[in-house]
């Protein structure tokens, strides 16, 4: 992320937020009692949270997708229906069930019953199949898996490898849907009898419990699941529906973010439902009926990623830009170069940038409406001197960690404590590797998030780059170690590395890799390997960049010079005699990257 002359947060830019920041106390207070909750016999969570938002608002539009209007009043009574029937088939609180459904109103009435049973809803990514599909299932043991329809046949190629039976695996029509699938059970039609009152279990769930399981980005290549506790929902929902944004009834929050990402499922939909406003949906993001999806649903309110601006601001300009609701957005991701245009073109007067991680325990958010910053955070947290080459954090001869000076980019640690526990992974040991021990002082403890902020002044952080072994790309993290091994698997790769490099006016990093044949150049069919990958990662994860290579450079310890590849990315004045292929858009092989093509991508001539 470059830096703008306009980024430093000076004193005279605090005072004239002082009428802001003056508003914003009563609610900042009141989010603050409402979010930390203490008592751990408390009921609290996304079912309790539904509950009050339904007591509150019982007629208002809670669910909102395509043509479909679902109140507060009716979802609550079909996940009441969906709970009662849970309960009656042995589901209860503890238990795991995976959820493998698309964006629509079923998937989230769905994980709403869970939550109502104090079952833990395993978020299931959809663009995931075969063994990437079967890893995620057996990290989290689920007893019950609900599909969707348009998912049948991605889980149906690896039933066999699963333990789930018959009896409980569920299935939740679509709206072209024919029959009930064979193997599977029908859950809307088998659960329309039972009550739609709401179960006495919804007021035993507490802070501690788990809520779900969200998937991230493995260095082993394959995903992790971290968990999600109600607390940490009472305390997302809050931070953002209630401080950042002050949601009300008459609010409608537009996100067409998947739904098994935190973004969209915790902070969106949790917002939604602090503010018992309304939540519309989409199956799948399209940039040219964007707006027109906004001005149906008369959102007020857009969840977004970097990369979703970024389309919309390529659209052609048009005259009714401006003619919309929106006031405000929250997300992540946009860069300071597109934060200004997307500003003025549309007209949205607060973009409450947030940071924070499915598997960590810091959150930021700018609620004071400053340009170009994730705004300052609540809980404690640092920004250390960190290695270049290996992402990790230096320690002095004392063997404490070293901050770094105001302005400088570091490695962002967030203190673990009381206020800001560590929910971590279902695997203690994954958990562990993320922690920092004696940072400062003997004792203490940080969660290392692998990412480089800036402290702008007056706490506000600014995000600049990831570390490590994933990159992001189209709102997704990427796996370095997965495409590695993927590659590997295809007959004519010897070697393979995996990296992310930098296209002008992108967001993220785009996949590249530098591969050595197993023969010779000559007997690489590109057609052929990109079919292949195509096969076994999911789109985003598919490189966009092959630099072949006759032999990997390492270091004295045998590690592949990744940063140094980073460095010289896919231009071929940078590569040497070392060819460059790349897959341009809308085609299906790669191709010889010359000069004159480089300069069109980064250019921005070919849209990616």
């Amino acid at each position: 992320m470059s830096r703008t002359p306009n980024d430093t947060i000076t004193w005279g830019m605090m005072l004239r937020k002082l009428p802001a920041i003056a508003r914003a106390v009563p609610r900042i207070v009141k989010g603050m009692k409402l979010a930390n909750v203490q008592d751990l016999t408390q009921p609290c969570g996304l079912g309790w949270c539904f509950e009050q938002a339904t007591q509150r608002n019982p007629q208002g539009p809670a669910l909102l997708c395509g043509d479909t209007v679902l109140s507060y009043a009716q979802v609550n009574a079909q996940a009441n229906r969906i709970a009662h029937y849970l309960l009656a088939q042995g589901i209860g609180k503890g238990d795991c069930v995976a959820i493998f459904i698309e964006n629509r109103p079923q998937l989230l009435i769905s994980v709403l019953a869970m939550a109502k049973v104090g079952a833990v809803s395993a978020m299931l990514n959809t663009s995931q199949t075969g063994d990437a599909l079967v890893h995620s299932l057996a990290l989290v043991n689920p007893v019950a898996v609900v599909v969707g329809d348009e998912r049948v046949a991605a889980f149906n190629d690896v039933r066999s490898r699963t333990a789930l039976s018959s009896g409980r695996t569920w299935w939740v029509a679509d709206q072209d849907s024919g029959d009930v699938p064979s193997g599977f059970v029908d859950l809307m039609a088998d659960c329309a009898d039972y009550p739609g009152d709401n179960p006495a279990c919804s007021q035993q769930v507490f802070c501690n419990d788990p809520c779900f399981y969200l998937y991230t980005s493995g260095t082993t290549g394959l995903p992790k699941a971290g968990v999600f506790r109600h607390g940490r929902w009472m305390r997302t929902s809050t931070s953002f529906g209630l401080i950042a944004l002050d949601m009300q009834p008459d609010d409608v929050v537009y996100c067409t973010l998947p739904l098994y990402h935190a973004t969209g499922l915790c902070v969106c939909w949790g917002a939604a439902i602090c503010g018992a406003s309304g939540f519309a949906i989409r199956r799948k993001f399209s940039a040219s009926q964007f707006w027109s999806d906004v001005r149906r649903y008369r959102a007020t309110t857009l969840g977004y990623v970097g990369e979703l601006c970024r389309y919309l601001i390529d659209q052609p300009v048009a005259a009714d830009d401006r003619h919309h609701s929106v006031n405000k957005m929250i997300g992540n991701g946009l860069r300071p170069g597109a934060w200004s245009t997307f500003k003025t073109r549309f007209g949205v007067d607060h973009i409450c940038e947030l940071y924070a991680a499915s598997d960590g325990n810091i959150g930021f958010t700018n609620i004071l409406n400053f340009d170009n910053t994730v705004g300052f955070s609540l809980m404690g947290w640092e920004l250390v001197q960190y290695d270049q080459a290996s992402g990790l954090p230096l320690r002095n001869l004392q063997g404490r960690m070293q901050k770094v000076p105001r302005g400088q980019p570091g490695l962002l640690l967030a203190r673990i404590d009381e206020k800001a526990p560590l929910d971590g992974y279902t695997d203690p040991a994954k958990t562990e590797k993320t922690i920092c021990r004696d940072v400062f002082v003997p004792g203490d403890r940080y969660f290392n998030t692998g990412d480089l902020l800036r402290n702008i002044g007056f706490g506000h952080g600014q995000f600049v780059d990831r570390l490590g072994d994933t990159y992001r790309w189209k709102g997704e993290n990427v796996s370095t170690t997965e495409v590695e091994n993927v590659l590997l698997q295809h007959p004519q790769v010897a070697e393979a590395v995996a990296y992310g490099v930098e296209i002008n006016g992108t967001n993220g990093r785009a996949g590249m890799a530098a591969i050595t044949p197993s023969e010779s150049l000559a007997t690489l069919d590109f057609s052929e390997l990109l079919q292949f990958l195509h096969c076994k990662l999911p789109v985003y994860a598919v490189p966009l960049f092959l630099r072949i290579k006759v032999k990997m450079d390492t270091t004295g310890t045998f590690k592949y010079q990744k940063t140094r590849l980073k460095t010289e990315g896919f231009d071929p004045c940078g590569t040497g005699d070392e060819p460059v292929y790349a897959w341009l858009p809308g085609t299906d092989t790669y191709v010889r990257v010359d000069r004159q093509l480089a300069t069109r991508i980064q250019g921005g001539q070919l849209r990616y």
